[in-house]
């Protein structure tokens, strides 16, 4: 069995925890997830199911969509709701343009510190490993990217946003970060991802639709159509060179490849997905290099 899986994961477990549960229904071991979500957030998984875990790094890195809520004059030490209260404070009257004014501000490639409470490591220990002995420590900022970060609506204290950003964004750190522009402090309510590419929630199945292997296996996508990488489109006599592995130049491949450098799919003429690849250049010019090879 192998394939791509929409799961809506539902709020109070974690991501790995709806690993274990589609590994009990298929019956296999080797799944893997594409990014995780915090145990109180619901919303789009996807899962990777046999061979299909070798595309995990390219569907890891996709932009995500999410929908949530945010609440001010309240400071967690997690950024959210789940955390310990650090602050209480007064909301100030606030107009929905100054909110959109202070979200705006985190729109962008920015810089964002990960809350204590977080996977990310320093000095090789998870931070959330460090925050349960009670320490703090000094975060490093990272590089993220947020493509919009909306204003939905605001019935005090709360406000209904919508952000889509890149790989390693924090929603909650944004929820700190324009709670200290307006003054009174903020933390994540409530999130649900939307949208993982260009994978939607809208297609994903619960959980607890997955009883067995049967289940499983007709809800699968196809390696074939699962990543929006450039495509190349190899010849029948070419095919012997990518199932070993072997350099693929122009005379292997039906038309010239799209993309001078990066990741490419490898395909038959019939659209079957034969490998990912990357292209490079030697001494004589351009070629594909075939790395995760699926078929012989």
């Amino acid at each position: 069995m192998k394939g791509v899986l929409l799961v809506d994961k539902p709020a109070g477990i974690t991501s790995h925890d709806v690993v274990d549960l589609i590994r009990r229904a298929a019956k296999m071991r080797r799944i893997g997830h594409t990014g995780t979500l915090d145990p109180a957030a619901t919303g789009l998984l996807v899962l990777c199911l046999g061979s299909a875990t070798r595309l995990s790094e390219h569907l890891t890195g996709l932009d995500k969509v999410y929908e949530g809520a945010m609440r001010l004059g309240i400071v967690t030490d997690s950024y959210d709701l789940d955390g310990k209260v650090v602050e209480d404070n007064p909301v100030p009257e606030l107009t929905i343009e100054a909110i959109r004014e202070a979200c705006g501000r985190f729109t962008g490639d920015i810089l964002q510190v990960p809350p204590m409470v977080s996977a990310v490591k320093v000095g090789g220990e998870r931070l959330y490993k460090k925050a349960r002995q009670g320490e703090e420590v000094e975060r490093p900022a990272r590089t993220v990217t947020v493509r919009e970060f909306s204003v939905l609506g605001y019935e005090p204290p709360d406000i209904s946003i919508r952000v889509r950003c890149s790989r390693g964004t924090y929603v909650r750190s944004l929820c700190h970060d324009v709670g200290q522009v307006l003054g009174c402090g903020g933390t994540l309510g409530s999130l649900r991802r939307t949208f993982v590419g260009r994978y939607s929630v809208e297609d994903a199945s619960p959980v607890d639709a997955f009883q067995d292997p049967e289940d499983v296996e007709r809800r699968l996508l196809s390696l074939d159509t699962a990543l929006d990488l450039p495509v190349v489109v190899v010849r029948p006599e070419g095919r012997p060179a990518v199932a070993s592995g072997a350099a693929l130049v122009g005379r292997h491949l039906l038309g010239p490849c799209p993309v001078k450098e990066g990741w490419v799919q490898i395909k038959s003429g019939s659209g079957k997905l034969l490998a990912l690849g990357e292209v490079r250049v030697g001494p004589v010019g351009p070629y594909i290099h075939p790395k995760r090879v699926f078929a012989k």
